[in-house]
């Protein structure tokens, strides 16, 4: 696959100050593949949960409480094994007057790190558009990143000349309050696509899944996925309509 300046640049490292909030708990058995490594739908999961905490913690969490994330980026450079505590750490690593990119990392107790980077987008749910962050939201999240004018570009773009495509049937539990399919659901398609290439999954790789279009209950869907090199490329597809694309590849 062809080079990609952004897909291969290092994520924003923990700041030195600034509003860094921090927490943690267990990782749940529920989360884990047969390997005992917590699996990536586990860790979008988490930093979604992790999220939420964020706001309520930042006094955010009535004045912002919906948000939808365009891109996900996990880094997988030691997976995190059960049984283990983890240590969560968010902060904002970049943003705009509608939209922030926001870094999740997270540390096993007994061993383990995970990278992670969201770019989300402050919705107003009624009109369905993105909404704008308040002062406040501006200056307590921009406290730690010089980048406050931060835009949108796709990383994931090279088409799949060749693939193979498998069904993705959907169920009730995977949509969301917008009544489309959560941003987490999309993971247990990757995670189904790296389990058929081991030499990716058992070395540190990154991640990364940017959402199109909402996927609807009841729409058809079907994964198309194709190896290349140290790469796997998968669109995520509703008849020929490319709803989310992801890219795993190695670090």
């Amino acid at each position: 696959m062809r080079p990609n300046s952004d897909v291969e640049a290092p994520l924003a490292p923990v700041p030195d100050e600034g509003y860094v909030y921090q927490t943690g708990w267990r990782l749940a058995t529920s989360d884990i593949d047969e390997h005992r490594r917590l699996r990536l739908d586990g860790v979008a999961r988490y930093i979604q949960e992790v999220g939420a905490e964020h706001l309520a913690d930042a006094g955010l969490a009535e004045v912002h409480p919906h948000w939808i994330v365009l891109r996900t980026v996990i880094d997988v450079i030691e997976p995190i094994e059960i049984p283990s505590d983890i240590t969560f750490r968010r902060w904002c690593a970049g943003l705009s007057s509608r939209w922030c990119n926001m870094r999740v990392q997270l540390v096993g107790a007994a061993g383990g790190r995970i990278e992670t980077e969201g770019f989300w987008i402050c919705m107003n749910k009624d009109t369905l558009t993105p909404s704008r962050l308040t002062d406040y939201c501006t200056e307590r999240f921009g406290s730690t990143t010089d980048n406050h004018r931060l835009k949108w570009r796709p990383w994931v773009t090279e088409p799949i000349e060749d693939g193979v495509e498998i069904p993705f049937p959907l169920r009730r539990t995977d949509i969301d309050l917008f009544e489309h399919v959560n941003n987490t659901i999309y993971w247990h398609g990757v995670h189904e696509i790296l389990g058929q290439v081991p030499e990716l999954e058992n070395n540190p790789y990154r991640a990364v899944l940017e959402y199109r279009s909402p996927i609807k209950y009841g729409e058809v869907l079907s994964i198309r996925s194709e190896a290349q090199g140290d790469a796997v490329r998968l669109d995520f597809m509703v008849g020929d309509d490319v709803r989310a694309a992801a890219l795993v590849r190695k670090i």
